[in-house]
């Protein structure tokens, strides 16, 4: 079922052993992933959300959300493997979309959940829209930020010439020495406010390149770009909220048409018109309330301040 909220109405209404108080937003500690330790922070009490970020980014892109949605959640924001604290295996094969759910099923096991709230953004899409797929009984909602269902994208990978045209940055960094041409200092060109620049130079210096790049070789689709509508995913069984930043040149938003006929349930689709490809911090108050406003809405206000004192 396809529904769009009246957000303009709904937005208006108002663990870890050894666990340190290692950053400014909250407790930070590791959740074993088969060995692979991955770093996360988290804050709050309640039902749990854990939020992946994409590339180039690291946990502390949703430090607009996180404050917010710990009022009735516990937060758990991740750093992909890979990336600033996470591990950071090599091999193109460590960097598979399997093992990249495994290590989000891991954090979730690691605070014993039956269930948790999903949120991604790029490559933490893919992975969050993954895991929806594969694990259909522990995902309680699903919130996509700037990334179409993978159907969709290869959809219009396959037809869309400029799609094409403008995913040539991914099959760059799919060359062998791609890794060689990348500086933390290039990567961190996108974030605007210079406090926040420095702890991404900061992040990005303890990070993999190599690892980094490893998302794209192992699991971006490679040329010539196949697409038929025979082509089958799992249908996501629980309810959706998608954000879209339509200046977003990587993702052109073409790619979205026909999200619903994949979904077995609502799905509330956000196009924000003068937001870029990181809508999560180019229209972070507008993400931020509308996100706490669907979850509301979702779970019922009067379940979330139950489980918060709990």
């Amino acid at each position: 079922m396809f529904k769009i909220l009246a957000f303009a109405l709904a937005v208006s209404l108002a663990c870890c052993a050894q666990a340190s108080r290692g950053e400014e937003m909250g407790d930070e500690g590791y959740a074993d992933s088969d060995g692979v330790k991955i770093h996360y922070v988290t804050m709050g009490k309640g039902p749990l959300v854990v939020m992946i970020h994409g590339f180039p980014d690291f946990w502390y892109t949703w430090r607009a959300q996180m404050p917010e949605l710990a009022k009735n959640f516990q937060v758990v924001a991740v750093d992909m493997r890979g990336y600033n604290k996470s591990d950071q295996p090599t091999g193109v094969e460590n960097y598979a979309t399997s093992k990249l759910v495994a290590d989000i099923d891991a954090v979730v096991e690691h605070f014993k959940r039956d269930k948790a709230i999903i949120v991604g953004h790029d490559w933490g899409g893919i992975v969050a829209w993954t895991y929806a797929m594969t694990f259909p009984d522990k995902t309680d909602k699903l919130i996509i930020l700037n990334l179409p269902h993978p159907k969709g994208l290869q959809r219009e990978l396959a037809n869309n010439p400029e799609q094409q045209k403008n995913s040539q940055y991914a099959r760059n960094f799919q060359k062998p020495d791609a890794a060689s041409k990348m500086q933390p200092a290039m990567l961190a060109f996108w974030v605007k406010d210079p406090e926040a620049r420095k702890k991404y130079f900061e992040a990005f210096k303890r990070s993999s390149m190599e690892g980094m790049l490893n998302y794209y070789k192992a699991n971006y689709p490679k040329e010539p770009y196949e697409y038929s509508e025979d082509m089958t995913y799992p249908k996501v069984k629980c309810p959706v909220l998608m954000f879209h930043g339509l200046k977003d040149t990587a993702l052109l938003p073409g790619a979205l048409n026909g999200t619903w006929n994949w979904i077995d349930n609502d799905l509330t689709l956000v196009t924000i018109p003068e937001s870029g490809h990181f809508v999560q911090q180019d229209a972070a108050d507008k993400v931020t309330r509308c996100m706490s406003a669907w979850l509301k809405l979702q779970m019922g206000i009067t379940q979330l301040e139950s489980a918060a004192k709990e």
